[in-house]
């Protein structure tokens, strides 16, 4: 089961209360992350990913025991649920964060955690990206590509980002769903025939008129979150 609204602000308040000062993670950097420790074909413990939640010195600096009680369960109890989803349909629905101007979607934050959580086991990912077939190294390539447009450091001509820009909301879950098939084939004993989970790329795509009817794009309505 997904994370509800009330669960996602909870997680955003006490991610915020965090000091400003270490960079901690947001709720779509956190969401980018955990799901890049669970795609990961390693088992990587609590204590060796938490640290990073909480911002560069990996000293969250709570102000007592039951707000450290709080955070450490908020954090884990969007962990558990984005794993329960993982588990049931091998699909995820990422955290984008909303530019408040322009109303634009942003999956940076949300890259930036995902390849966060695949420097903790680099050279995993490297021996996996070498055994990959093609889709699967696709995809892999294709989530450090937007890494490195995030970073600034791209290659591609402004017209290529624009364009990788406006598809890259929709195309991240079926990166992850591609990533799963090799990183932890296990899951699709558990989840059934993974090739179901892309039927639900069928979905509009943010710049599509919203299906409920009111006129407006989906990304502006019903896909706004």
């Amino acid at each position: 089961m997904s994370s509800s609204e009330q669960e996602l602000d909870q997680l955003d308040e006490l991610l915020s209360a965090l000091p400003h000062e270490n960079y901690p993670m947001t709720v779509s950097e956190l969401d980018g992350y955990v799901t890049g420790i669970l795609c990961c074909p390693d088992l990587i413990q609590p204590s060796d990913w938490l640290p990073h939640v909480w911002g560069e010195t990996g000293d969250a600096a709570f102000p007592d025991l039951e707000t450290a009680q709080a955070t450490i369960a908020a954090v884990m109890g969007h962990y558990n649920a984005v794993a329960s989803e993982l588990t049931r349909t091998q699909w995820i629905e990422p955290i984008y964060e909303v530019d408040p101007n322009s109303d634009e979607t942003l999956w940076e934050p949300w890259v930036d955690g995902f390849t966060r959580a695949m420097s903790l086991r680099s050279e995993t990912w490297v021996a996996l990206l070498d055994r990959s077939d093609d889709e699967t190294r696709s995809s892999l390539i294709f989530l450090m590509a937007l890494q490195d447009i995030n970073e600034g450091t791209s290659k591609f001509s402004e017209e290529e980002i624009d364009e990788i820009d406006l598809q890259a909301p929709d195309l991240i879950p079926n990166c992850v769903a591609a990533i799963l098939t090799v990183s932890r084939p296990e899951l699709a004993v558990k989840a059934g025939n993974i090739s179901q989970a892309p039927v639900r790329s069928k979905r509009p795509g943010r710049n599509d008129p919203c299906p409920c009817g009111s006129g407006r794009k989906y990304k502006h309505c019903c896909g706004k979150n």
